[in-house]
């Protein structure tokens, strides 16, 4: 059985026992506690935990996923890897051991064809029920189930909630593989474990305390790399169909065969496992970065690049990787074949630019290893990655290499330092009490969004409670026992309906009132707490309570610009798409009533012409005045449909598709116009790069656009009046005037040339029989310094020039021009302490440039030139 069957069985096992076959979610996860999916089961923690009910009550699922905490032994053993595929089975309250247990048994042996007597059981030591199944149900042998303890069979999602046993079931491989006694008692390599079954069915309390709960799970999950080698049987996961040919496509390129040395097969392990991580990586958007995800990409690309570059291979090796990857994977997942193009671009780009770091790191890693240190300073490694590029991890594989450790903790400091300093002026602390939000949910169900149509901006409602602020309108509290807000403060209300939209996929909050009786709120902002409980953030005059009937009412104003905003992103990303390509993706949004911002994915800066063609085409969609639609839809459906997910939003079964003109469909529960036409003019404020491969453009639309158009017709004409001339002239006036500046700059070019070279030969005579000038130019920039210095060195009889200047009072700054002895570059290097500064160049280089910041001891340095160079005589 290859992969694909495998696949293929596993699925249609469960679908045959009446499970949702739910495809497989992106190795970006919603869950925010984790940075991809680690597991077949995140897609599905909402419904574990109870906030969401689960759309079927039984389901099954092939999951992507990745993890690297095993990354360095990657490639040293038969079985670790980074992408690998989670087969599943989950009950949501539906059944439990008694059903799981045997449905995971007929399939390994009656589907899969594993020899009964070769699996082994493992359970909880208190879970009498699943060792009872085991053996009076299924027929394992007593002597094949063995109980352990929590650390081995004991399965929570954290110190509180969910919990519960678990029963491993293990393939013996046989004696030739270690010694008998199960996998409590025996050798690891021959008990290897294929699947895991947890029976999800306490809840954990602060004090550690174990409840049932009313509706007990089944969560399992069975590793695709762990079960195939045993059906193949290999000993290793990488000698398999799914490594196979992209281990002979990384041979090809290494020039040695798979099996030649153990050296070269490791690097071979870890360039089929790497290449098959990151094109998966990218095919789901991930793109490589300086932090979260893309900094974990970045190092899976630089450890298979670094792989092949120490067994001496200097040509590019991620597409092939990528093209391997495709080739083995892509029936399975079809986007590693319809994004090909994208997936090497980005990380042929990011070897290039490894190569490059190499190049500038390696010297000055090696610089310090070789000093003889046996621990490398936290500061060393803190430069290399942040001047050079270098995951500490990589730096610390390399040192590790010499022999050498690295000051971790040092590095660390410096790093929280940095990341402390970027986040000072964004620091703000999370608002509310969420034992308070959780309890109004469960007694008082979701909030009811009512405010799309332009008839329900103002609607009536009733007050479900008010929680009372802490003084900063970003935190709150519980109210006092009458659940009243003092007057004049920030309070949070909550109805049981409101037309006010929470921020939400990028679009901002609404604002607005709210008006009892007894009381008038301000609302200044409106957020999720929790999924579907609204916070209307709002200044209290008077009191509110709960139970008082309200009228609630947003800024329509402000609301109607959101709305153009909002449609308009939708019509920039279906253009930018159209115009740069379909690998472009939503990385981010904000929907506010004064402007839009939309980050997207690309790999080089968009040129002139092709912004142009963007908001050209998304103009031309606004003239058609096309009628915007939603439609409500499964996420199925809506996938079908062929409908884009934006990023990081998070949907449900049941989704919004917006179609806004023919080419613009998205999921989107935000809101909209009813037309095109009422968003107006869409203009372009700027576009740059955020990051790597990472773009961020701001636009306007309706009345901002507008009054953007008047403020530069009013620019361009009083431009036109400062330079006298028509606004229809104005190009051709500030032409004929940059051709008199660069004239004039010529001409003043041509002057400090005569003036340098008459310096160079005053200096020049200065030289004497020693052939060596020495002296202080003050006013004058380093590099025409330099410039300075190499001029007189190019006179007869001088043989070494040192000037040094400062040209502000407070920087200093040395040249070197030397015809080879003394060495340029090392005189700059003990010259530039002296000034607190150091210097440098390429060795063998005639001169070099040293700076400082001690303008008081220039002359304490050029004394010391002149000593060292009359001993250089």
């Amino acid at each position: 059985m290859d992969a694909n069957g495998l696949r293929a069985a596993f699925t249609r096992f469960f679908a045959d026992r009446g499970h949702a076959i739910v495809p497989s979610a992106s190795l970006i996860p919603h869950d925010p506690s984790v940075l991809f999916t680690i597991a077949g089961m995140v897609p599905f923690k909402p419904y574990f935990v109870g906030e969401e009910p689960a759309p079927w009550p039984r389901a099954t699922s092939i999951q992507k996923c990745f993890r690297t905490p095993d990354i360095e032994i990657i490639g040293t053993d038969t079985y670790h890897n980074t992408f690998f595929e989670m087969l599943g089975n989950f009950s949501f309250g539906d059944y439990f051991k008694a059903d799981a247990i045997p449905m995971a048994w007929e399939l390994l042996t009656e589907v899969f064809g594993l020899d009964g007597d070769r699996l082994w059981i493992t359970v909880h030591d208190s879970d009498d029920e699943a060792e009872q199944i085991w053996i009076d149900k299924v027929g394992v042998p007593p002597e094949r189930v063995q109980r352990m303890g929590d650390e081995d069979n004991f399965w929570a999602m954290g110190d509180t909630g969910p919990c519960g046993p678990d029963s491993e079931i293990f393939f013996d491989k046989g004696e030739a593989y270690g010694h008998d006694g199960g996998p409590k008692h025996g050798g690891s390599d021959r008990f290897v474990e294929i699947w895991n079954l947890v029976f999800m069915q306490f809840n954990r309390d602060a004090d550690g305390v174990l409840t049932d709960l009313p509706r007990k799970n089944i969560d399992t999950g069975a590793g695709l790399e762990r079960i195939l080698p045993v059906l193949q049987g290999h000993d290793s996961v990488f000698d398999t169909d799914l490594f196979m040919p992209i281990i002979d496509t990384a041979a090809s390129i290494l020039g040695t065969p798979y099996g030649t040395d153990e050296r070269t097969d490791v690097a071979l392990r870890v360039l089929a496992d790497h290449g098959r991580a990151f094109s998966m990586l990218v095919a789901d958007g991930v793109l490589p970065a300086n932090e979260g995800r893309g900094y974990v990409l970045r190092r899976v690309v630089r450890r298979a690049v670094l792989a092949a570059r120490r067994l001496g291979v200097e040509k590019p090796i991620a597409p092939a990787l990528v093209r391997a990857a495709a080739d083995v994977l892509g029936d399975a997942y079809p986007e590693l074949r319809t994004q090909h193009d994208l997936i090497v671009n980005v990380v042929a780009r990011e070897e290039a630019g490894f190569d490059r770091t190499l190049r500038a790191g390696l010297g000055r890693l090696e610089e310090a290893i070789a000093s003889g240190t046996k621990v490398l300073g936290g500061d060393v490694a803190f430069t290399l990655h942040d001047t050079h590029g270098f995951p500490v991890e990589l730096t610390e594989e390399l040192a590790r290499d010499a022999g050498v450790e690295v000051d971790r903790a040092g590095f660390d400091a410096a790093m929280a330092e940095q990341r402390e300093r970027a986040r000072a002026a964004a620091k703000s602390v999370r608002a509310g009490d969420e034992a308070a939000y959780r309890s109004l949910l469960d007694q008082e169900g979701a909030t009811a969004f009512v405010g799309r149509g332009i008839e329900n901006y103002e609607v009536p409602a009733r007050v479900l409670a008010v929680l009372e602020g802490t003084g900063d309108h970003r935190d709150s509290a519980p109210a006092d026992d009458d659940e009243k807000a003092a007057a004049g403060r920030s309070v949070e209300i909550f109805l049981d309906r409101t037309p006010f939209y929470a921020e939400q996929g990028g679009q901002v909050g609404d604002t607005g009132t709210i008006v009892t009786e007894s009381g008038i709120a301000d609302v200044y902002d409106t957020q999720y707490p929790l999924p579907g409980l609204v916070a209307h953030k709002a200044r209290l005059s008077g009191d509110m309570t709960a139970g008082q009937d309200a009228l609630a009412t947003i800024d329509v104003e402000r609301r109607e610009a959101i709305r153009r905003n909002h449609t308009a992103t939708h019509l920039l990303h279906s253009a930018l798409r159209a115009v740069l390509g379909e690998h472009v993706r939503q990385q981010g949004s904000l929907v506010g009533p004064d402007y839009l911002r939309f980050d997207f994915s690309h790999h080089a800066q968009p040129t002139r012409q092709e912004l142009d063609e963007v908001f050209e085409a998304a103009n031309d969609a606004v003239l058609t005045d096309v009628g915007v639609v939603t439609t409500e839809t499964t996420r199925q459906e809506a996938e079908n449909m062929g409908a884009i997910a934006f990023f990081g939003d998070k949907y449900g079964e049941s989704v919004r598709v917006v179609s806004a003109g023919p080419t613009s469909l998205e999921f989107c529960g935000g809101t909209h116009v009813d037309s095109l036409g009422q968003i107006g003019p869409i203009t372009l404020l700027s576009e740059g790069s955020i990051g790597s491969n990472t773009r961020r453009l701001f636009a306007l639309t309706g009345k901002a656009s507008l009054q953007r158009a008047k403020e530069r017709e009013e620019l361009v004409r009083s431009a036109a009046e400062a330079l006298r001339t028509e606004p229809d002239e104005l190009v051709a006036a500030i032409g004929r005037l940059a051709e008199r500046q660069r004239e004039t700059e010529k001409e003043l070019a041509a002057l400090r040339q005569q003036s340098s070279e008459a310096e160079a030969n005053t200096l020049a005579a200065q030289a004497g029989d020693s052939g060596v000038v020495v002296a202080r130019r003050d006013k004058v920039e380093g590099k025409d310094l330099q410039s300075l210095a190499e001029a007189v060195l190019r006179h007869d009889g001088v043989r070494a020039v040192v000037l040094g200047g400062s040209t502000d009072g407070s920087k200093v700054s040395i040249a070197v021009a030397s015809e080879g002895k003394p060495d340029a570059v090392e005189l700059v290097k003990t010259l530039g302490p002296i000034v607190g500064g150091g210097g440098g160049g390429r060795p063998g280089s005639p001169s070099a440039l040293a700076g400082g910041k001690e303008p008081s001891k220039l002359d304490d340095a050029l004394a010391e030139a002149r000593r060292l160079l009359s001993q250089s005589e």
